[in-house]
This record gives structure tokens, sequence and C-alpha cells, in this order.
């Protein structure tokens, strides 16, 4: 019999698996997980970046996530750099509202990239 998960139970092992993998404390800020994915995006391994491109693997990453939503459309790479188009802008949320798109974002990413 398969059992099926929830949220809070992907959101549980995708917590874990960058814990594991990443050496992050318990429930790491949003904004960890988004340099992480950015990173993994970008692959180009651990390197020094600088403030802005910290900024740039965030926003990479929010793209990536927020591209099956239709909100970004992946265009090209310039520079070694994935380049996102806006499909359309984002809805204003509240920070809650927000978080909670992400997280589904980030279970959705990792259920589509077999990592969990």
């Amino acid at each position: 019999m398969t059992t099926i998960m929830n949220e809070s139970e992907y959101w549980q092992k995708i917590e874990q698996f960058f814990i594991d993998n990443f050496d992050t404390e318990k429930n790491p800020p949003i904004e960890t997980l988004l340099f992480l994915i950015g990173l993994q995006e970008l692959g180009s391994g651990q390197q020094k970046y600088t403030k802005e491109d910290k900024v740039n693997l965030i926003h990479i990453a929010v793209c990536r996530l927020l591209e099956p939503f239709g909100y970004y459309k992946f265009t090209h790479y310039e520079d070694g750099w994935p380049q996102y188009d806006t499909l359309e802008a984002l809805p204003e949320l509240r920070p809650n509202e927000q978080s909670l798109l992400m997280k589904k974002a980030i279970i959705q990413y990792f259920q589509e990239e077999e990592l969990i």
C-alpha cells in the first residue's frame, strides 16, 4: 500500500535533505533554501559569490520555482546564467502567503527533480 504524504511531511523531508546535504541548521530560512536551489540551477558549484551574485542566485531560484505556475519562462543562458522572462506579474501577497507559495513551489521542484 502506497502512503501519500501531505505538504507538511514533504516539507520535513526537504528540510532534512538540506540539513543532511548542506549542513544547514534545523528550520533553515527560506532564503537559504532559495540560495541553494539557485546554486543548483546555476550548476557552477561552490565558489565565492559577491552580494549581487547571491541576490541573483535567489532570483534564479524564484524564477525556476515559479515557472511551472506560469509566472516566468526560461529563455536562454547569458554568460552562464539562466535568463527568464516574466509572463505574469506576481499577485500581491501577504508575507505568510508568499512563504506558503514558495514552500509549495519548493515541494513541487523536489518532486520534479526526484530529490525526495
